[in-house]
């Protein structure tokens, strides 16, 4: 997997985590608060959409994770 491969899982994980603590459905309920997180998630994705700068990235990047697939 590359990169952005992992950006995208992570941020998956991120997204299903803090909802399933946020939402008042989920038998995993903690606090509304989390929901802000998920926000969060989905805002720097939307950044990196446009300007290709995320720091996840950078933290992928430094541990060795291949940027491309060739």
């Amino acid at each position: 997997m590359i990169i952005t491969d992992w950006i995208h899982v992570i941020a998956g994980f991120f997204i299903l985590l803090s909802l399933s603590l946020g939402a008042e459905a989920s038998p995993f309920f903690q606090s509304t608060y989390w929901l802000f997180f998920t926000a969060f998630v989905g805002l720097n994705l939307l950044q990196f959409g446009f300007t290709k700068f995320c720091p996840m990235g950078i933290i992928l990047k430094k541990l060795g994770v291949k940027s491309s697939r060739q």
